[in-house]
C-alpha cells in the first residue's frame, strides 16, 4: 500500500501532464521509498524502467536492452542486445520523438560506476535531441553525496539539465502513524522511535496491535530481516564495514565529540572525521551545533537513524539472549523497562517536527528548530534547551522543554525554563512551551491559563 507521498506524487504527475521534456532526479537513503515513489508514478503510464546493477558495463547494457525491448514488446521472451549504450540511447531518443513515455535509470551511480561516460552521453542527448522530445526522464540514486555532487553539482556534465528534484527525507512521526492507525499515541511514538519514519522499516516491524510481539518477532529473532539490517547495509554500502561498525557503537554509547569518538575507535581525528562525513552522507549519523551558532569546538555528532540508534542500543547487549531463543523472558526487565529513556531523544524530535509542520496559532514562523546547550554564567554550569525556534529578525524565541516521563510535568520545568532562557539570551522575548507523555500537574496548568506557557500533550502531538 502506498502511503503519504502525496505532495511529490501530485507534483511528478502535473509535469508528466504538460508534456514536455523532463529530467527530474530522485534521491534519498536506502530504504525510504524511492522505487515505491516512482513505481506508483509511473503505474497506467508507458515506461521503460531500467534498475542499474552494481556490475560490468556489459551486463549493464544487457540489462537496458532487455528494459527498452520489455517497452517494445510486452510479451517477448527475449530481446536483442544493443551493440553499444549509444544504439541504445538512440532508439530511446526515437521511441520520445514519437510518443511521451517515461524512462526511468534506478540506481543511477551503480552505472556511472560501471559506464563512466553515460552522464557526458545523456548531456549531448539532452542538449541536441532530448530537450525537444516528449521524453519524461527519471534518474534516481540511493547514494546521497554522488547524487548531490555528480548529478545536482556545478562539475557535473548534467548540470543545469534537470527540471526538478526530490529529496526523499523519511516521513515524519505523523506520517509514521498513518501506516498503524489504529495504534495509540504513545505506541505509534515508539514505532516512530524504532523506524525512524523509514516505509521499509515500519513494514518490516510489521505491527499487527502489539508492538512488543512485533519487536519480538521481526526484530529480536535471529531469523528476522531487521535484526541483520544494520550489518548488511554498512557491507552494502562500505568498504570498510568493521571501522563504520566501530563509529557508531562509539556514538551510540554515548560519545559526542569528534575527539572522543576518535578516542574510543582508536584512531586519530583526521580519518575518523572524513568516516563520520560517510556516515553524515548515509543518514545514519548527523552533525549539530548549538542553535543560532557557527559549526566549531561546540559540534557534536549523533546518530540520525533511529532505527540504527534502537538497534545499537538493545540487540548488542542482548545477543546472547536473543541467539539461545530466551529474549521473551528477559524483554520486560531488559528492553522495554528502558524504553522511556530510549525514547526522550525521539520525543524532542517529535516536538520540533511538530512546531515545523504541525502546530497551528504559533506567535511567529519559526526560520528553524533546533536546541541550544552553552554555559550558564550565573550557575557556572553547562545547560540544554530541548527546542529553541528564533523569529526571522531573532528578537523573538519559541523556549521548549520536552518530557517522555510518565508522572505529570509541575510548574518547576517552567521555571527552570525561564532560568535557562536568561541564559541563553539577555534581551529577546519568549514564548514558552512545555510537552508532555503524561500530561501537566495543577500548578503548570494555572501558568498556562494565565498565558505564561503553552501546554502540548502526547495526544495533541498526534490531533
Amino acid at each position: 500500500m502506498f502511503h503519504c507521498r502525496e505532495k511529490e506524487l501530485q507534483k511528478l504527475n502535473k509535469r508528466y501532464d504538460a508534456g514536455r521534456f523532463e529530467c527530474v532526479v530522485i534521491y534519498g537513503r536506502r530504504r525510504v521509498g524511492k522505487t515505491a515513489l516512482i513505481n506508483e508514478f509511473c503505474k497506467d503510464k508507458p515506461v521503460v524502467y531500467f534498475s542499474a546493477l552494481n556490475a560490468s558495463s556489459q551486463e549493464n547494457l544487457r540489462a537496458l536492452s532487455r528494459a527498452i525491448y520489455a517497452y517494445k514488446d510486452a510479451i517477448a521472451t527475449s530481446a536483442p542486445e544493443y551493440r553499444t549504450f549509444d544504439d541504445a540511447l538512440a532508439e530511446i531518443s526515437r521511441i520520445a520523438a514519437k510518443e511521451r513515455f517515461v524512462f526511468v535509470i534506478d540506481e543511477f551511480p551503480y552505472l556511472t560506476k560501471a559506464f563512466p561516460a553515460i552522464s557526458s552521453m545523456l548531456q549531448h542527448l539532452i542538449d541536441h535531441i532530448l530537450s525537444e522530445s516528449k521524453l519524461y526522464l527519471i534518474l534516481c540514486g540511493s547514494s546521497m553525496s554522488f547524487m548531490e555532487y555528480q548529478v545536482l553539482g556545478y562539475e557535473s556534465p548534467l548540470y543545469g539539465r534537470r527540471t526538478a528534484q526530490f529529496k526523499i527525507e523519511p516521513l515524519t512521526y505523523r506520517e509514521t502513524a498513518v501506516f498503524n492507525p489504529d495504534l495509540s499515541p504513545e505506541q505509534n511514538a515508539l514505532v516512530y522511535g524504532i523506524t525512524g519514519g523509514v516505509p521499509h522499516y515500519i513494514n518490516k516491524l510489521d505491527v499487527r496491535g502489539d508492538v512488543d510481539e512485533a519487536l519480538l518477532d521481526n526484530l529480536f529473532d535471529r531469523s528476522s530481516y531487521l535484526f541483520e539490517e544494520p550489518e548488511n547495509l554498512l557491507k552494502q554500502e562500505l568498504r570498510e564495514p568493521a571501522m563504520y561498525n566501530s563509529i557508531i557503537t562509539a556514538i551510540a554509547e554515548g560519545a559526542s565529540r569528534l575527539n572522543a569518538i576518535a578516542t574510543k575507535v582508536g584512531i586519530e581525528t583526521g580519518p575518523c572525521s572524513k568516516y563520520l562525513k560517510t556516515l553524515i552522507d548515509l543518514g545514519i549519523v548527523k552533525r549539530e551545533t548549538p542553535i543560532t551558532e557557527k559549526p566549531g569546538k561546540k559540534t557534536i555528532y549523533l546518530l540520525a537513524d533511529n532505527f540504527f540508534r534502537f538497534w545499537y542500543r538493545f540487540v548488542p547487549q542482548n545477543t546472547a539472549a536473543i541467539s539461545s531463543g530466551r529474549i521473551r523472558g528477559l524483554y520486560d526487565a531488559a528492553i522495554k523497562s528502558y524504553f522511556p529513556s530510549y525514547m526522550g531523544l525521539v520525543f524532542e524530535s517529535m516536538c520540533r517536527e511538530y512546531l515545523l509542520y504541525y502546530a497551528e496559532n504559533l506567535p511567529f514562523v519559526p526560520t528553524s528548530v533546533g536546541q541550544w546547550w552553552g554555559n550558564d554564567p550565573t550557575k557556572k554550569r553547562e545547560i540544554q534547551i530541548d527546542i529553541v525556534a528564533p523569529s526571522a529578525d531573532e528578537k523573538e524565541f519559541i523556549i521548549g522543554s520536552c518530557k517522555y516521563r510518565n508522572e505529570p510535568v509541575s510548574l518547576d520545568e517552567l521555571n527552570l525554563l525561564q532560568e535557562y532562557a536568561a541564559a541563553f539570551r539577555k534581551s529577546a522575548q519568549f514564548h514558552y512551551y512545555i510537552f508532555s507523555k503524561s500530561g501537566f500537574a495543577h500548578d503548570l496548568q494555572a501558568a498556562a491559563e494565565r498565558g505564561e506557557v503553552r501546554l502540548v500533550s502526547l495526544d495533541v502531538l498526534y490531533e
